[in-house]
């Protein structure tokens, strides 16, 4: 085969794709849920 594909890469590339959707995932949601969680320590001090 002259032409052999190298597919040494294409794992490792899938596998950086997978973690920045992981990421962007968690961004979005410390994004929408962090004044709340802010707020239930907020209470939790408080309290104390």
């Amino acid at each position: 085969m002259l032409f052999a594909p190298k597919e040494k890469g294409q794992g490792l590339v899938e596998y950086a794709l997978i973690l920045v959707l992981v990421a962007v995932v968690v961004i979005v949601i410390l994004a929408l849920l962090g004044p709340a969680i802010g707020r239930i320590f907020s209470n939790v001090v408080e309290t104390i």
